[in-house]
């Protein structure tokens, strides 16, 4: 049995992040539209289908660049959320201005009174209250 099965997946892609994303979703998705909508049940067992059609799949260059596509996408949310989450955690100490002339961010300590700041970018000199 062991070997016919790896027989079988032989030349196959397998599974990779974005099949592991949409088994996630998908499996929430129907539990969901189990109880709310029946669209939601049927969107989720679609994406279920495609998720074992990337697995079984023998096109092995497209699924990787998938995968590359869904990584790339998965980074940058990744970036923004943990940006965010950092300005969150450092919002007693720290505010955040933009450069009203690049768009550049800039950090300034808290409770300086009104302060110069100086883009680093640009070097524009704008006044603000920290």
């Amino acid at each position: 049995m062991r070997s016919w099965f790896q027989r079988f997946m032989s030349g196959r892609y397998g599974f990779d992040q974005l099949g592991g994303f949409l088994c996630i979703v998908s499996f929430i998705l129907v539990i969901i539209g189990a109880w709310v909508s029946p669209v939601l049940y049927w969107l989720g067992l679609v994406l279920l289908i495609y998720c074992y059609f990337r697995v079984l799949s023998r096109n092995r260059s497209k699924r990787y660049s998938e995968n590359l596509k869904y990584l790339s996408v998965q980074n940058k949310v990744v970036d923004w959320a943990s940006r965010y989450i950092l300005r969150f955690k450092q919002r007693k100490q720290y505010r955040y201005f933009r450069c009203p002339q690049c768009g550049q961010q800039l950090r300034v300590p808290r409770g300086r009174g009104k302060i110069s700041i100086t883009c680093p970018k640009c070097h524009n000199q704008f006044i603000k209250k920290s």
